[in-house]
Formats: C-alpha cells, structure tokens, sequence
C-alpha cells in the first residue's frame, strides 16, 4: 500500500543544487500548486456570481413589487449572508482541520461549491414572472450553502502554513493572495462576456461557475495530499465531536495568545475599511461615472488583475528582503492613502454638482479613480498575507487551522460590518465620500498599532 509523503519535517524553500530533492520536499511543493489551482477555480466561479447577483436578484424583486427600501435589504442580505456564514463556519471548518486533517475539509467545501453554484444557475433560469418568489429563496439558500462552503479557505491557508518553513511563510501565504486575484480577475470577465453574448442564457454563469468547481474537486481528489502533522505522524484524533461546533472559549484563547489577536484585530480593522470601499464600488462608479453593470464587471476585473500584480508578482519578490511588520506598515499606509484618494474624488463630484462637468473633468475623475483603486488594492496585497503570515509563526503549529479559522471569522465579520455601515453612509453626504473617509481613518488605527506588533 503507497503512504503519503510525510510533511511533518521542515521544508527548505530552495534545497542545495548538490542535494536532490526528498519525497518531503516533492509533496510540499505539489500541495502548494495544487492548493494554488483549487482556490484559483473556485475563485473564478465566485468572480462570476457576484457581479451578477444583484442583477438577478432585483429582476425577482420587481415582480413582486417589493418597495425600494425592501430590496436594498434582501440584496444586501444576499451579500452578507455569505460572510455570516464564514464567520460561522471558518473556525468550525480549520479546528475539523486539525483533527480530521486538511484534505477532507477542502474536498468537502469543493462539493458544496459545486451543489450550490448549480443551485445559483437553477435560480437564475427561473420565470420572474411566475416563480419570482421560489428564485428568490433558492438565492438565499444558494449564498448560504456557498459561503458554508467557502469558509474552507482558512484550511487551504492551513495548508500553505504546513508546508513551508518559517522565514517562507508569508511568501507562501501570498500563494492563496494571487489565486484571489486571479480568480477575481477573470471570473467577472467571464460574466462580463455572458451578458454580452449571451444575455437570455440566466443559467449559463452559475452552471460555468459549478463545473469550474467540479474541476476543481476532481483535482484535490487526484492531486492534493494531506499536510496535516498531527494527522501523519498519528497523533490527531478523528472524533469530531469537539471539533464541530463554534465554540467561543477556544476562540478567547486564540485571541488571547501573545500578538495573535493583535494580528487579528489589524486584520479585522483592514478588511472592515477595505470592505466599505468593497460594498460601495458598484454605486460609487454608477452614480459618479454613469457606469452600467457590463462596465463595473470591467472594474472588478481591473482590481482583480491589480491584486494579481501586487501579490503574485510585486510581493513574492521582494517578501525575501523585507520582514511582515514592514509590508503591514507600507500596506496600510497604501490603503489609507488609495481611500483617501476615494475621498477626494467624491469631494470634487460634491463641489461639481452645481455646475456642469465637462469631458475633461470626467476624464480626471475617472483617472484618480483608477489610481486611487489601484494604490488601495495593492496596500490591502501587501497587508493581507504579511498579517497571516505573522499569524502562523507566532501560533501554536499544531493549531493553524484553528487559529486561521478564529481570522477568518473575523475577516468575515468585517466584510458583514463594512458594506453595512458603508452603504448606510453612501448617502450622507454629497459626492459620496464619507465612507471613504470611515475606511482612512480605520487605517490610520491600524497604522498606529504596527509598532506594537514589533514590540510583541
């Protein structure tokens, strides 16, 4: 009977040239590009669905006549029920991981992708006319189930922390960062080209989305080993009964471990600064430029292909020469100068509004516009896999998934709080700034605590 590999000894990143490479070495190196290709397929399938969903959802909801306030509140319930969901789930999913280990989890959240996107198609192709309010619950269902499932990728983050060594660990976690970017780069291409060729086929997105998480699995099932230590060397158990529930006093402890939480309250404020911007986008761009959705499909994949840059290439490059607390500073300072830049610009639409803006102006606009997507976007690259990477060298190794779980919920919890409050404050005030304005200034609370990390 074939073993597999054990990973439970530490993994050069480049062994010696005179020294040919061990099982150890080969099958860490085929977890990470397989964890790589699986999160990058079902990225790509999450980057269809989401530009599309608000447009599918308000089609059902005008049939049944629901106010103007009522479906701004079951749309943005779509939204956030998929982050409830992880916030739920993701300490669930990364505990099971260290008892059952890393591999049944990712399989498992593969197959709920793949049921749920499919159920996402079967909504879409319904009658608005006749079955608007049956559509309506199977998108609700289908973002439950799919966040559910989507919480497994503290676990692929998990994965990355198993099979590299300490000084690589931020290297690697930029690994999952660029699979995002990707993802979230063509995915609303692809969506993009779906309303353009092929505007009646309502199915064909969510059915694009479920095969590519069908891929996907079929990879992880051939492909992917287990990296769990505890699992290969025996010493985990596979009774998930204390495992398989959220449990708070485990996730005090978490947080109560030394600059642990403190990582995780910086990542918390980022994601929930960055997610005011996240949850405002499509009305900023509609209301400021006159953008159509085909165009914020064009948006979202400019700021995927940005994230791809900024940590698929940018980072990995130069995370040899500069240490995790530095790129949490440059990183924030980033963000926090990109949201500022957003303020600007919903400033200069507010002293606009009563005069006429010519093409020129336009042109300005959208061009700081841009600059300023692009210089927020690469701040959160920079910040996002320097904050797991610090994560996982100051926590207990035979804890990652656990811990990464308690970090993920957060984050989810912040991508819940950010569009909330940031659409509550889109409207109040000219030019739409204000949001903008509450993300700076979360970042400048994160910029204040980075030297205390280093302290830590």
């Amino acid at each position: 009977m074939t073993t597999e590999p054990q990973l439970n000894s530490p993994v050069p990143s480049a062994p010696p040239a005179a020294v040919h490479a061990t099982p150890e070495m080969l099958a860490a190196s085929r977890a990470k590009r397989i964890v790589f290709l699986v999160v990058f397929l079902d990225l790509l399938g999450f980057g269809i669905v989401l530009p599309l969903l608000p447009r599918y959802a308000d089609g059902f909801l005008t049939q049944l006549r629901l106010p103007d306030w009522a479906v701004g509140v079951v749309v943005g319930s779509l939204y956030s029920l998929f982050s409830v969901m992880q916030l739920i789930f993701a300490p669930i999913w990364g505990r099971l991981s260290d008892r059952v280990g890393r591999r049944p989890i990712i399989l498992l959240g593969l197959v709920g992708s793949v049921i749920f996107y499919g159920l996402f198609a079967l909504a879409s192709n319904m009658d608005p006319a006749t079955q608007a309010l049956t559509a309506v619950v199977l998108l609700f269902v289908a973002r439950i189930g799919a966040g559910i499932a989507g919480a497994t990728v503290a676990t692929a983050q998990a994965v990355i922390a198993d099979t590299t060594t300490f000084e690589e660990r931020s290297r690697g976690m930029a690994i999952v960062g660029a699979a995002f970017g990707i993802g979230f780069t063509f995915g609303p291409l692809i969506a993009f080209a779906a309303l353009l060729f092929a505007d009646d086929a309502r199915a064909a997105p969510g059915l694009a989305a479920s095969l590519l998480s069908g891929l996907a699995l079929v990879v992880a099932w051939r492909q992917l080993p287990e990296t769990c230590r505890a699992k290969l060397d025996g010493t985990a158990t596979n009774s998930v009964v204390a495992a398989g529930r959220l449990n708070f006093r485990r996730m005090g402890r978490t947080l109560r471990e030394p600059t642990v939480g403190l990582l995780i309250l910086v990542f918390f404020l980022a994601v929930f600064g960055f997610a005011t911007f996240e949850g405002t986008l499509s009305l900023f761009t509609e209301r400021v430029f006159g953008f159509d959705n085909r165009s914020n499909f064009l948006i979202f994949a400019y700021i995927g292909f940005v994230l791809l840059v900024a940590q698929g290439l940018i980072y990995r490059r130069l995370a040899r020469v500069v240490d995790e607390v530095s790129f949490i500073r440059l990183g924030s300072a980033g963000m926090l100068t990109g949201l500022g830049m957003l303020c600007l610009v919903g400033m200069l639409v507010a002293a606009e509004r009563t005069v006429a803006v010519d093409q020129q102006m336009w042109m300005i606009r959208l061009g700081l516009f841009l600059l300023a997507v692009a210089v927020a976007v690469t701040g959160f690259a920079f910040l996002n896999p320097s904050v797991q990477g610090l994560i996982s060298k100051r926590s207990d190794p035979n804890r990652q998934g656990e811990v990464f779980g308690v970090n993920q919920a957060f984050g989810a919890l912040a991508r819940i709080l950010g569009p909330f409050i940031g659409l509550a404050l889109f409207f109040s005030a000219p030019g739409y700034w204000v949001p903008y304005a509450l993300g700076s200034a979360l970042l400048a609370v994160v910029l204040a605590l980075t030297p205390q990390i280093k302290r830590r």
